[in-house]
């Protein structure tokens, strides 16, 4: 994940990414965190995942969730020191004046307050349990939600880790210090979102929840922002169609973030999905250039990451009006399986 995916050798044709580290607990190790997953590249050998993977093997890609100039709680994908204690090494760094003070990307800051100490962190049967020091109190009210968020998200993208919990100083927290954010009992996980977006949405109780990947600019780049909608519980649409749907209609105005798909672009037909791949078949609203057939890498990487967080499907194959005869923006056609980015939002390689 962050992608925990399980996989063997696969094709990766959208360039730049996402984190999968792993590592162990902190004190007395409860359970064995999974190493970090392995990819096999059948693309073009000077390709920029290649070169990315071309890191010290002292060093492991750790995504830390860190808040951006908009708000929005988002992964930076960087090094860290493959240590036995990863999971509790990756929380430091969400520490203000911490260890992560000049790894920091222009725009970002970390979620935790300045001081508070990572003082276990412990896992038994995917739920890992964090205490802090009295430090962690210190919040602002505005960021309380991204904090639960970047916590329950940067630990979540272990294999071993399905669900978070906290504590301060050994006494658990049933609902978050400053702002009595309830938390759930049995532990925070991914399904209950990340940058919620609910502008939409009047009865919240008969809604399930999408999550989808939008861009938003840093100087002359771009970096992916995952966001959580609700769709309504009585939609006929499965899940796949729902994110490609929501996909399609954009961030909310003023969002600070954009995409490159354009509302015209649909599917033809269901999604079909066999052995963990699924096969869209669009319409040419997809493509960038109508004429040539050629899809932009955005959109690719858009739907990789929108799609791959169900850990269901693995990988996509696309097609538009039935015809795989697709050109990437490389000249290139387009793979057979499009799969997540190893890394996302990558920094200090």
């Amino acid at each position: 994940m962050l992608n925990k995916k399980t996989t063997a050798a696969i094709t990766i044709l959208i360039a730049a990414v996402y984190a999968a580290g792993c590592g162990l607990l902190s004190g007395e190790r409860k359970e064995k965190l999974d190493p970090p997953q392995s990819v096999t590249y059948t693309d073009n050998l000077k390709s920029e995942e290649q070169q990315l993977t071309k890191q010290n093997k002292n060093m492991v890609m750790t995504e830390l969730y860190l808040i951006d100039k908009n708000g929005y709680v988002v992964s930076q994908t960087m090094p860290l020191s493959n240590t036995k204690n990863l999971a509790k090494q990756a929380l430091e760094y969400l520490v203000a004046e911490g260890p992560i003070t000049n790894m920091l990307p222009n725009d970002f800051r970390p979620v935790l307050p300045a001081g508070t100490q990572v003082q276990s962190v412990d896992v038994q049967n995917g739920t890992a349990t964090v205490d802090f020091s009295p430090e962690f109190k210190e919040y602002a009210k505005e960021d309380e939600a991204r904090i639960v968020q970047a916590v329950t998200w940067t630990l979540t993208q272990f294999d071993s880790i399905n669900r978070v919990k906290m504590r301060i100083n050994g006494h658990e927290l049933k609902e978050m210090p400053v702002a009595n954010m309830p938390l759930n009992a049995k532990g925070m996980t991914r399904k209950s979102g990340i940058n919620l977006d609910t502008s939409n949405v009047v009865d919240v109780a008969n809604t399930r929840p999408v999550t989808v990947y939008f861009m938003a600019q840093q100087g002359d780049n771009y970096y992916y922002v995952p966001v959580t909608r609700r769709i309504a519980n009585n939609s006929k649409e499965d899940q796949i169609s729902a994110v490609v749907k929501e996909l399609t209609k954009g961030p909310k105005a003023g969002s600070g973030l954009v995409t490159e798909f354009i509302p015209q672009a649909e599917l033809l037909e269901r999604p079909i999905v066999k052995d963990g791949r699924v096969t869209l078949n669009f319409n040419e609203a997809i493509l960038g250039s109508m004429e040539n057939k050629v899809v932009s890498e955005h959109v690719l990487k858009l739907l990789a990451l929108s799609l791959t967080e169900d850990s269901t499907i693995e990988s996509l194959a696309i097609q538009v009006a039935g015809s795989s005869e697709i050109i990437t923006e490389k000249g290139e056609p387009l793979s057979s399986s499009v799969t997540r980015p190893e890394f996302i939002n990558p920094i200090g390689l």
